[in-house]
This record gives structure tokens, C-alpha cells and sequence, in this order.
């Protein structure tokens, strides 16, 4: 099975580092899907939503707030300036994730749609792990 290289980094440190299947990023231009064998390409994102498909199948999200993505060599670099991964062992963990996320979505976000479209990606996010 073809997997990429996923690296998403902040600065306070990685959030992610390992082999996806694939992986959706929240480009300016909206979003777009990074497959094996993707040109290669570097583009700034904005704030949204990261889906990983991991190797076993199951999906990670990441929320970030702003940042760029390089992709070259079935290896794809996300820097982003703050990034908030939705995943725990329990109820408690993700909710504790979700509002973290809310907080850094709210921080720089500079209209209530983009307020209004990542809150629903990120509860969508949440009963999926749930």
C-alpha cells in the first residue's frame, strides 16, 4: 500500500509525524486532497481543517489557523502557526480538543462565516470519534 510522508509542525513543535494514505488540507483556494505521487507543490493555507487518513484507516483531524504546505517527494510539510489535533482517550480529552480548537479558530478568524464553517468541521470531526 502507497503511503506519503506527513509532517505537520508548529512552533511549539510537531502535532503529527508519520505515514498517511492521504490527506485534505484547507488551501487559500479551498480545499484539496494530497494523494502518493502528488506534484509537487507549495501553497499557503488558511484556517480550517486537516483530515489524515492514516494507514490503518481511520481519520485524524487536525484544526490550524494559518500556514503553508510543501509537498515534494510523496513527502508533504504542513507549518503552521498554531494547530489544534481532535483526538483523546475519552469524552472528556476530546471535548477539552474541541474547545482548544474553537478558541484558536476564534483568535485570528476575521469573518463568522469562516468562524461558522470550521466549528461545523470540527463537531463533524468530534462524533466521529465519539
Amino acid at each position: 500500500m502507497e503511503t506519503l510522508q506527513l509532517e505537520v509542525l508548529t512552533p511549539s513543535g510537531p502535532i503529527f509525524n508519520g505515514a498517511a494514505k492521504s490527506v485534505t488540507l484547507p488551501g487559500e483556494e479551498g480545499e484539496f486532497g494530497v494523494l502518493p505521487e502528488h506534484v509537487a507543490l507549495t501553497t499557503l493555507l488558511q484556517a480550517g481543517v486537516v483530515d489524515i487518513q492514516k494507514e490503518n484507516g481511520t481519520t485524524e483531524s487536525i484544526v490550524v489557523n494559518w500556514g503553508v504546505v510543501q509537498i515534494t517527494n510523496n513527502k508533504v510539510v504542513v507549518l503552521v502557526d498554531g494547530a489544534v489535533a481532535i483526538r483523546g482517550e475519552n469524552e472528556g480529552d476530546i471535548a477539552k480538543a474541541l474547545d482548544e480548537a474553537k478558541s484558536l479558530i476564534n483568535s485570528i478568524a476575521d469573518s463568522n462565516a469562516m468562524i461558522a464553517s470550521v466549528s461545523a468541521r470540527i463537531e463533524s470531526a468530534a462524533h466521529h470519534l465519539v
